[in-house]
């Protein structure tokens, strides 16, 4: 059954977390959404999937935001407390090292769970279902550039234009089209090139980069522009090419969307770094709120944002053992994720520490503060 100061200390501290979470939510909707209108300029997809890509995105990024929002706001809820004497008051009133700890883990248990949860198994089924969207859409005319019922400048290397009087609803299969091109013949001289189809689809390359039109039914007509001697073929299949399929940022790392237990059966050192940092990130929100609770304790003449600044740096240097760990894993140097937990025993160990020591009674003259 909870105290009153119990459910006291829970509020408080999950409001702080809760609205710290919030504003780095915000935040990295802003950069996760800039990064997702670049792709789509770029051509990796089309911007018909943009907002599932950036909301599917934002769930695989909850692993590493909310220790960072759980570490800052204890640390704000905690820092506030201080400021305001609220601790002062309650530890004369007989409060001790047990009364601060057991909502704060009760809040680091729910948290570390939510986290294990998001590392193992809510991202990487967020990244497989974002790659999944994301090929889907690429095998799309509209992806291409391509609409019903109107003239639409040719995506691909030649000039041209295409004209589409409708589309499916996946956006694969074509119906009556007309397509003009301009080029230059073997004789230097320029030439139009009109082709007409009753229907046609789109089809990729076997490794997926280049798209192609095949027209079904139709006419070609190769007309000079300098002569009068044009010719017309009838045909059964033509292809006609579109803009390629550009590579996305986020190809460079398919061990991000791979299953947990298929990281856990594999023998790249690529999928054991990624299943080291899934595995430690749970602890990662133990070891950060437990950093929190000594660096949150100032007085009220102490500036408001000093300690904030120092935690920062704090994490910075915490998530950078981490990384090189990480990296050193990644290289085949080291085979498993002991380092990395040694380092977060290590910086929990140094908080333990530091906790017990502010609340350890100091004795002066004889008598026991």
């Amino acid at each position: 059954m909870l105290s009153i100061l119990d459910r006291y200390f829970l509020r408080e501290l999950a409001l702080a977390m809760t609205a710290t979470a919030v504003v780095l939510l915000t935040i990295f909707a802003g950069t996760s959404f800039a990064h997702v209108l670049q792709q789509v300029a770029n051509g990796s997809y089309p911007a018909s999937v943009m907002f599932q890509v950036l909301g599917l995105n934002m769930l695989d990024g909850l692993s590493n935001l909310l220790p960072l929002a759980a570490f800052l706001g204890l640390l704000q809820g905690l820092g506030r407390m201080y400021r305001e004497s609220e601790m002062h008051v309650l530890a004369s009133s007989g409060m001790g090292l047990r009364g601060l700890l057991r909502p704060v883990t009760m809040l680091a248990a729910i948290t570390a769970v939510a986290v294990a949860v998001v590392a193992l198994w809510v991202g990487p089924w967020a990244m497989r279902t974002s790659n999944d969207l994301i090929v889907q859409a690429n095998r799309s005319v509209i992806a291409a550039g391509l609409n019903a019922g109107q003239f639409t400048d040719l995506p691909g290397r030649a000039a041209g234009i295409i004209f589409v009087d409708e589309l499916s609803r996946d956006g694969r299969q074509l119906g009556r089209t007309f397509l003009a091109t301009e080029r230059v013949d073997k004789q230097g001289q320029h030439e139009l090139k009109i082709v007409t189809g009753a229907h046609g689809r789109l089809y990729q390359e076997s490794n997926g980069g280049g798209r192609f039109l095949q027209l079904s039914d139709g006419w070609q007509y190769e007309i000079p522009l300098a002569d009068n001697a044009w010719r017309r073929m009838k045909y059964d299949l033509n292809d006609a090419s579109l803009s390629n399929v550009q590579s996305s940022d986020d190809d460079d790392d398919p061990v991000l969307a791979m299953n947990t237990l298929a990281l856990l059966h594999s023998s790249d050192p690529m999928a054991r770094s990624e299943l080291a940092e899934r595995t430690t990130v749970p602890m990662m929100v133990l070891v950060l709120m437990m950093l929190a609770l000594p660096m949150s304790r100032q007085s009220p003449r102490e500036p408001r944002y000093g300690r904030l600044l120092l935690a920062v740096l704090a994490f910075f240097v915490y998530h950078a053992m981490l990384a090189i760990c990480r990296a050193q894993i990644s290289k085949g140097h080291w085979h498993s994720s002991a380092s990395m937990w040694l380092v977060d025993l290590l910086i929990f160990g140094m908080a333990a520490w530091a906790l017990l020591r502010q609340y350890r009674p100091r004795r002066r003259r004889g008598v026991t503060v």
